[in-house]
C-alpha cells in the first residue's frame, strides 16, 4: 500500500504502540508550541517530562513538527481517538495536563485559552467542567479570553497598533501607488511600441508606395523614349521613301493640266488669281475684239472661227463671274 495516502500524523500512528498515547502527545504538543517566551527546548523537554510514561514507541519531532505546522485535521483526529478509545476521566486527566502545560509559568496565552476551550469541546467537556478544573488547578478563574478582532485588545497589549495600522495603510497606499504607476508605465510603453509599429509600417508602406512609383515612372519615360524612337524611325522611314519619290518624279515629272478656273482666266488672257474686277475688263476687252458681228464682212469660215471664239470667252467670263 502506497504511503503517500496517509497524513503525516497517520504515519505516526501506524508507528505507534499506542494511539492513545500519541493523540494525547500531540495535544500536549500543540499547547505548549504556544507557550509564550519558551525555547523549543525547553518544550520538547517538558513534553519529554509529561509523557515519560506514556508508551507511544516513537520520537517527540515529528509530533512537535505535526503541532508547529497547525494541523487541524491532525488535532481533530486525536481528539477523535481520545473521545472513542478513553473514558471520561481520561480525557479529563488530558485536559488536566494540558492546563498544566499551559500555566507552568504562571500565564495563560490568549492562543492556549482558546485551544483549551478548543479541547474541552473536542473531548465532550463542559465548559462549566473545564472552569471548575483550570480554577482547582491554578486558583484563579479562567475568565472570558479577549477579542483580538477588536481594536481595544491591540490598544491594549500594543499601543504601536494604531501607528502600524497607519503605517501598514501607508504601505498598501504606496504599493497600490507604485502598482498603479508600474502598470500605466507599462501601459504607455506598450502605446508607444504601438505608435512605434504603426510608424514603421507607414513609413514602410510609403517607401513601398514611393518605389512603385518610381518604376512607374521610369516605365513611362522608357515608354515615351520608345515612342519617340518609332516616330523617329517612322519619319526617317518616311524621309526615306519621300527621297526615293522624289527621285522618280523627277526623272519622269508630268506637270498636272490647269484646272478650269486657271483656263477660264488664261481664254481672257488673265495670269492666276487676277481679281473679279480684272476678269469684266478682260471680257469687254476680248468681246470687242472676237464679237461675230465684226467679221460680217469675211468669209463664212472667218465668221465660224470668231463665233467660236467669243462663245469660250463667254463661257470663262460665265463660269468666272460664278465662282468669282
Amino acid at each position: 500500500m502506497s504511503m503517500a495516502r496517509f497524513s503525516p500524523f497517520e504515519l505516526v500512528l501506524l508507528k505507534s504502540r499506542s494511539q492513545v498515547d500519541t493523540a494525547t502527545l500531540l495535544l500536549l504538543a500543540w499547547v505548549l508550541v504556544h507557550r509564550q517566551h519558551v525555547s523549543e527546548g525547553q518544550r520538547r523537554r517538558r513534553l519529554a517530562q509529561v509523557t515519560a510514561r506514556f508508551r507511544h514507541g516513537h520520537e517527540l519531532g515529528p509530533v512537535m513538527g505535526i503541532a508547529h505546522s497547525q494541523d487541524l485535521q491532525a488535532i481533530q483526529l486525536a481528539a477523535e481517538i481520545l473521545r472513542k478509545e478513553c473514558s471520561k476521566e481520561r480525557s479529563l486527566s488530558v485536559l488536566h495536563q494540558s492546563i498544566t502545560v499551559a500555566t507552568d509559568d504562571g500565564e495563560l496565552s490568549l492562543a492556549n485559552h482558546y485551544i483549551l476551550r478548543f479541547l474541552a469541546d473536542l473531548l465532550n467537556v463542559t465548559p462549566t467542567t473545564l472552569s471548575t478544573l483550570f480554577y482547582e488547578l491554578t486558583g484563579r478563574p479562567m475568565g472570558t479570553p479577549e477579542d483580538p478582532s477588536r481594536h481595544a485588545y491591540w490598544q491594549q497589549h500594543n499601543p504601536d497598533y494604531f501607528s502600524q495600522k497607519a503605517h501598514e495603510a501607508a504601505a498598501e497606499q504606496q504599493a497600490r501607488e507604485a502598482a498603479e504607476r508600474q502598470a500605466r508605465e507599462q501601459a504607455e510603453q506598450r502605446e508607444q511600441k504601438k505608435k512605434r509599429r504603426q510608424q514603421e509600417k507607414q513609413r514602410q508602406q510609403e517607401q513601398a508606395h514611393a518605389r512603385k512609383e518610381q518604376t512607374r515612372q521610369e516605365r513611362e519615360r522608357q515608354r515615351q523614349r520608345d515612342e519617340q524612337q518609332r516616330r523617329e524611325q517612322a519619319q526617317q522611314e518616311q524621309a526615306r521613301h519621300e527621297r526615293a519619290q522624289g527621285g522618280q518624279r523627277q526623272s519622269s515629272y508630268t506637270p498636272p493640266p490647269p484646272d478650269r478656273t486657271t483656263r477660264a482666266l488664261a481664254v481672257l488672257g488673265l495670269p492666276p488669281g487676277a481679281s473679279r474686277g480684272d476678269v469684266r475688263l478682260a471680257y469687254r476687252r476680248m468681246a470687242q475684239l472676237h464679237h461675230p458681228d465684226r467679221f460680217f464682212s469675211e468669209s463664212e469660215h472667218q465668221v465660224a472661227l470668231a463665233s467660236a471664239r467669243f462663245q469660250r470667252i463667254k463661257n470663262a467670263y460665265d463660269y468666272l463671274m460664278q465662282t468669282y
